[in-house]
């Protein structure tokens, strides 16, 4: 059976309103009220990246260019939601690659990021994901990909660890077995180099 969108939106607020219930809250409350509509609307908002397509999102920005050396994008803040428990998560993303006569500009590796974070996710498939999808629009010489996150399941409930970070990298090609390239983007990234 297909659903529209009325349809689904409905669905996620009754969902809402159930589960307030069932914690003990009033839902009819003033404070929450609109909490199903809000809650709908974030998981519509914060889930966008399932609708998103990385043709769409690259947008014929790759150009054929002779550049040499290590294209970095640092500092990419993303937030996402840990599918275990449908909590945040949120940091930063670093990428870099060695280009083979082709670049792509330089809002799309952001917004290629933004595609796999705005998902139910785990870094470690993220991480992959953004990744893999550097390598399918430009076939570079090579890529390092490096995932810095807090997430509020091990924050918040749990083992409760307020300072845990995790760290995820993937490297391919030249980043993969060349040392002192590896080590050359730790250092821009002002990152110790693991031993």
């Amino acid at each position: 059976m297909i659903q529209n969108e009325t349809e689904k939106k409905n669905k996620i607020r009754d969902a809402v309103s159930i589960i307030l219930e069932e914690i003990g809250e009033d839902s009819a409350r003033e404070g929450l009220v609109g909490t199903p509509v809000r809650v709908e609307k974030m998981f519509e908002e914060i889930c966008s990246g399932y609708q998103a397509d990385l043709v769409e999102i690259v947008n014929g920005a790759v150009f054929h260019e002779a550049a040499e050396g290590m294209i970095l994008v640092r500092d990419i803040e993303f937030y996402s939601l840990c599918e275990h428990h449908l909590m945040p998560f949120f940091g930063k993303v670093h990428t870099a690659y060695i280009p083979d006569g082709r670049i792509i500009g330089l809002s799309k590796i952001p917004r290629i990021v933004d595609m796999y974070a705005r998902r139910l996710q785990v870094q470690e498939r993220m991480t992959r994901q953004i990744l893999e999808a550097i390598q399918t629009v430009l076939a570079p010489k090579g890529i390092a990909v490096i995932v810095e996150a807090s997430h509020l399941c091990a924050r918040m409930r749990g083992v409760k660890k307020e300072q845990a970070a995790l760290v995820t990298s993937l490297f391919t090609g030249i980043f993969e077995t060349n040392t002192d390239l590896r080590k050359e983007f730790f250092e821009r990234l002002k990152m110790d180099v693991p031993l």
